[in-house]
């Protein structure tokens, strides 16, 4: 029988601030912590569609939280529980709870971003995967917050097939709270680009071949200086499905002598 989310229960840990925030995992081996995107969560990006369990065959400990505001964390409406880069301090509070020391960090669109900014605040993973990001998606995200700001705050009137109505479509199969994701956009935080030079790591810039929803993945991998450019079928909304998306994950992830 296919995968179902309870085959995957959640756990939970506590952020700095106190939300309950969860957590899933799968395989054993070295950690990588995978991040889901904007409306979705871990089990819709990646275990789903087979992405963390491609990864884990190559003998890896999966680790995939559900972001503030999504899936099984708490989704709080206290404009105060949603600060600058608290996705990324978050995260920190992962790797804390689990006591990580030596690991692997990756995440997809959102996901992405909260994996630089979790760099750009002192996180060093060995391996870095940045997956459906481009670099204006990271040095100039108030466009970016400006088509989600719309897209939640006119549910059930945008034009069919626009990408307005394909990411309102996307937000009612995850049941994700609207307040909740709308202050999520008040956490968008600039990068700059001498922060993404000074990512080390060797890095995994993934995306769809028709994805420029957050800008150019190749002006991203030209700056930072360590950085394996891959396309896959698809565009933002779709790419994530593909059956190869995983596999240049888990292959990246599993290579030696990077």
């Amino acid at each position: 029988m296919p995968a179902t989310p309870a085959d995957f229960p959640p756990r939970f840990f506590e952020s700095a601030d106190g939300q309950r925030l969860a957590f899933r995992e799968i395989g054993e081996g070295r950690p990588v912590i995978l991040i889901h995107g904007f409306f979705s969560n871990a089990w819709t990006n990646w275990l789903r569609w087979g992405h963390a369990q491609k990864v884990a065959a190559r003998g890896f400990r999966v680790i995939m939280p559900d972001l503030r505001a999504h899936g099984d964390s708490a989704a709080p409406h206290d404009p105060a529980a949603y600060p600058s880069d608290i996705l990324a301090e978050d995260g920190q509070a992962l790797i804390d709870h689990l006591g990580l020391t030596d690991f692997d960090l990756g995440g997809y669109s959102l996901g992405a971003r909260t994996a630089v900014r979790m760099h750009a605040k002192g996180v060093r993973p060995g391996k870095l995967v940045v997956a459906g990001m481009g670099l204006s998606g990271l040095t100039d995200l108030a466009g970016r917050a400006d088509h989600f700001r719309h897209v939640l705050t006119h549910l059930g009137r945008h034009p069919r097939n626009s990408n307005e109505y394909m990411a309102e479509a996307f937000l009612k199969t995850t049941g994700g709270d609207a307040q909740a994701l709308l202050l999520i956009l008040e956490t968008f935080t600039n990068t700059a680009e001498a922060e993404i030079r000074a990512i080390d790591a060797p890095t995994l810039i993934l995306a769809g071949e028709e994805d420029d929803d957050n800008g150019s993945h190749e002006d991203l991998a030209a700056l930072i200086p360590d950085a394996t450019r891959r396309t896959v079928p698809g565009g933002h909304m779709s790419c994530i499905v593909k059956p190869e998306f995983g596999e240049a994950i888990a292959e990246f992830l599993g290579s030696e002598g990077d």
